[in-house]
């Protein structure tokens, strides 16, 4: 289960476990906005933008496209506006689409995935967009807080005082209590995610680097969590184009090599983090990791990139052991000798991650894909995975409530 060989493993794949006989989806085009943290802008212009430049890079009409599948998780409480597919689909002119949202807090972006991917292998679809957008800084901290914490177990959780900082910073605590690690050795997933997000135009923090002694030194939010260990407040906006490779619609040519969404898995777990046995087993984590690559006939070994759900420096290290990348309570060790850099063992947060991208909630899981896009046609700049062939992110909804897991593939 665990990955035992080098990198290069993923070169002796077997392609028929890859692209079976089955219909198969491809990513035709992609568009990730930058991630900023002062918008003077609307869902509509933002939710348009990613989408009409996604349709540019894939070279598809936009009367073309068939489905319109959005994530976004607050949009009502902190814009009042629902109905963001017909909002968006008006943006962009996607006057042949059906349109709709996907609610799943935090994993909004990897659910509407899932939904473009089930639509198109169900023959329903035969082109479709993905879109995630999310507005979060025109609103005062402590309403986005709030808002945030809808997406826990409100009777026993939000309404009683905790918020995401406080949820993660218990697991964190078990985490240090349970393997006896102090706070600063979490610092290398920070680190490694702002030294990433330095060279990736679309990061919010493409300009501010991060050592120890300044993770350290910075202010606690909720203990142990202190604020280096948080992803921020962000708004943005991405998007992906999905086509069935029967569907005699070809993406653009060009010299990209082509991608496949070679397959798509979700799975929940305990909405209230006390009510699950263990803290640090996030189930929802493993299923939908090993059921993504199950799917797709591949292993540990053949993952060249796991784009995981960083919200947390927490959530990075126990997404990693729950994944099975390496056993529990190694992931600490494992990021502090390189093994998640660019050009470690299992890259992660390639472009900054929602440490140092940026996290605008609802969008996160399709930033994701498009990043994993921009990696697989190797346009990934400084950024770029030498040799990255198959990538997997998975995307976290709530403290791992609802977790969706995706694998895709050079063809």
């Amino acid at each position: 289960m665990l990955r035992q060989a080098s990198r290069a493993a993923s070169s002796v794949r077997s392609s028929q476990s890859l692209h079976h006989t089955r219909s198969r989806v491809l990513v035709a085009g992609a568009a990730k906005l930058p991630v900023t943290r002062q918008q003077d802008t609307t869902l509509s212009k933002l939710g348009g933008d990613a989408i009409t430049a996604a349709l540019d890079d894939a070279g598809v009409d936009p009367l073309a496209v068939k489905g319109l599948f959005v994530g976004n998780m607050m949009s009502g409480m902190l814009s009042s506006q629902q109905h963001l597919g017909p909002l968006l689909a008006n943006a962009a002119g996607l006057d042949n689409a059906e349109a709709a949202t996907a609610e799943a807090c935090c994993g909004a972006g990897g659910a509407a995935l899932r939904w473009g991917y089930m639509a198109l292998m169900s023959g329903e679809v035969d082109v479709a967009v993905v879109a995630g957008v999310e507005m979060m800084t025109h609103c005062h901290r402590d309403v986005v807080t709030k808002g945030l914490a809808t997406a826990s177990h409100w009777p026993t959780e939000g309404n009683c005082g905790e918020t995401f900082v406080s949820l993660n910073g218990h697991l964190m605590t078990e985490y240090m209590r349970r393997y006896n690690r102090p706070h600063a050795d979490f610092a290398p997933f920070a680190i490694t995610a702002h030294d990433n997000a330095a060279t990736a135009s679309h990061a919010v923090f493409n300009k501010k680097q991060l050592d120890l002694d300044t993770f350290e030194q910075a202010q606690t939010i909720t203990g142990p969590v202190q604020l280096f260990d948080a992803s921020p407040t962000c708004d943005g906006a991405a998007a992906v184009v999905l086509v069935r490779a029967d569907s005699g619609i070809a993406p653009s040519s060009n010299s990209r090599p082509q991608v496949e969404l070679v397959s798509s898995a979700a799975a929940v777990d305990q909405l209230a983090v006390n009510k699950r046995p263990d803290l640090l087993e996030l189930k929802a984590v493993k299923r939908s990791a090993l059921q993504a690559m199950e799917k797709a006939g591949v292993t540990h070994d053949n993952i060249d990139i796991f784009e995981l759900h960083d919200a947390y420096t927490i959530m990075a290290a126990l997404s990693l052991e729950n994944a099975g990348f390496v056993e529990p309570g190694a992931a600490l060790d494992f990021a502090a000798t390189g093994g998640i850099a660019l050009s470690g063992r299992v890259p992660m947060a390639t472009f900054g991650g929602l440490k140092a991208r940026g996290h605008p909630v609802g969008a996160t899981g399709v930033y994701q894909a498009a990043e994993m896009y921009a990696q697989l046609t190797t346009t990934a700049g400084a950024n770029q995975v030498s040799n990255a062939k198959v990538c997997m992110t998975q995307n976290i909804g709530g403290s791992g409530a609802s977790v969706y897991a995706h694998v895709f593939a050079t063809v």
